[in-house]
């Protein structure tokens, strides 16, 4: 960049990001620089459990496999040291920070990193400073790390565009918001954006075995497993509040001169009550078993008590989800055809938004189907005909509702009754053995569709006579 432009740049920047007149800047010894320049130590003294356990390469990294399979442009971009300006965004605790940090340690660039929230003139000038001083002086390229990126206006993002344009800066942004909506045009144009996902309840407890095991709760306490069990189930997929609430509990536990990490310890520091459930014993079916019985019962409070301690429970929303639809037809039916619908668009829910989100959609449902009319008219009418077709077997098709001619079969004849007055012709349509056989019942819920059927069987008598 030219002298002239550079120093329009710094004026630019001078502006955009004016804070407080009265607020000196910092004036860095070389030590703090180099330590903001490395990605850190898993072992430096007083700093978060969170912070020290964090992994430093690839390997240790656990999580986001949709973007790092083998052949991805992510993890190539990782292995070959190549790293490109991309927005990281995903929840709380998926690794944002540390794929950043990874990138930088991989591409043996220095590493810059600030948080929207409180970076202003000063930071961001020095930054800028700092990443020119190194390309002029040995080529060495500069990643910037900027979290909560959608902190920035407009005009603050725009200043960003020329370093990152022009190969100054690598930008990772990172952010919980949609940066479709959050980041503007012209930045996102020049970066790629990677959608991270919560972590599972597995993927979590290998976090917080992996700091267990490495001793970095402490020298001389080890954790429970339902303990580190109960810390990634109720974490909603955030490693950080995980590994936060077991570096609370140990130290607790430390001071209180305990030797393990219990349930009970990392409750009173996570803040949350354990809730007894076995996802593959007797308490997972109990459970689905009295949120059926209460939905079925139309009681809404009992309903929404039992998706709660199974969601508590870390049990799977789309064994749940399953339920739903499967109640929406067996106990509502036609009584409210809706129900189903509102069941499916929960299931859609759980799979495109997951948890913790889609338990909004499911509350929705499991109230609708509390409140919804019962009637399970339609299993009883199938149960009938199944009964029927067991203990007399299948009549013959009627020859004028066959598909297709056959050797030695007569066809033909059908009376579509679309040619009768409202559609209905009195066309017989079961077999000759099956004729007056009836097997669906309306009950008070399908009063409507009972009126209907009645209907239909007056005009189909009144059109044989």
């Amino acid at each position: 960049m030219a002298a002239p432009a550079r120093k329009r740049y710094s004026d630019a920047v001078d502006t955009l990001f004016d804070e407080d007149p009265s607020r000196e800047p910092a004036k860095d010894s070389p030590a703090d620089m180099d330590r903001r320049q490395s990605p850190g130590d898993h072992k430096a003294h007083g700093r978060p459990l969170a912070v020290r356990a964090r992994p430093r390469g690839l390997h240790e990294f656990v999580g986001q496999s949709h973007l790092l399979s083998s052949g991805s442009a992510l993890r190539t971009a990782i292995e070959h040291g190549h790293p490109h300006s991309m927005v990281l965004y995903g929840p709380p605790g998926s690794g944002k920070t540390t794929l950043a940090r990874i990138v930088a340690e991989r591409s043996q660039a220095a590493f810059e990193e600030l948080s929207a929230v409180a970076a202003g003139r000063a930071e961001v000038r020095a930054v800028i400073e700092r990443a020119t001083h190194r390309r002029d002086t040995s080529s060495t390229q500069t990643v910037l790390f900027l979290d909560e990126i959608h902190r920035f206006n407009k005009a603050q993002q725009d200043a960003l565009l020329p370093a990152v344009e022009e190969g100054l800066l690598t930008l990772i942004g990172a952010t919980t918001e949609n940066p479709a909506f959050e980041v503007n045009g012209a930045l996102l144009s020049r970066v790629r954006v990677y959608a991270l996902q919560a972590l599972t309840a597995e993927e979590v407890g290998t976090v917080l075995r992996q700091a267990a095991t490495a001793g970095l709760t402490s020298e001389t306490i080890s954790a429970d497993e339902d303990a580190l069990d109960f810390l990634a189930a109720r974490s909603e997929g955030d490693a950080r509040t995980a590994l936060n609430a077991l570096e609370l509990a140990a130290a607790t536990a430390s001071e209180l001169q305990e030797e393990r990490i219990t349930l009970a310890r990392v409750e009173d520091a996570l803040q949350r009550r354990a809730v007894l459930y076995d996802k593959g014993g007797d308490r997972h079916y109990d459970y689905i078993s009295a949120w059926i019985k209460a939905t079925r019962g139309s009681d809404p409070d009992a309903s929404l008590y039992y998706l709660a301690v199974m969601l508590e429970g870390g049990e799977d929303p789309r064994f749940i989800v399953r339920r739903m639809i499967i109640l929406a037809s067996e106990d509502i039916g036609n009584a409210d055809p809706s129900a189903l619908s509102v069941a499916t668009a929960a299931a859609q829910a759980v799979e495109h938004v997951g948890l913790p989100e889609a338990r909004y959609a499911l509350a929705q449902a499991a109230i609708y189907l509390s409140l919804a009319p019962k009637s399970n008219a339609a299993g009883l009418a199938l149960s009938a005909a199944e009964r029927h077709v067991r203990e007399h077997g299948a009549a013959p098709v009627p020859s004028w509702l066959r598909s297709g001619p056959r050797p030695g079969q007569d066809r033909g004849g059908y009376d579509n009754p679309h040619g009768h007055p409202n559609h209905i012709g009195p066309q017989q349509l079961l077999g000759e053995s099956v004729v007056g056989a009836r097997f669906y019942a309306p009950d008070d819920a399908e009063a409507e569709l009972a009126a209907r059927l009645e209907q239909i069987r007056r005009a189909r008598r009144a059109d044989t006579r």
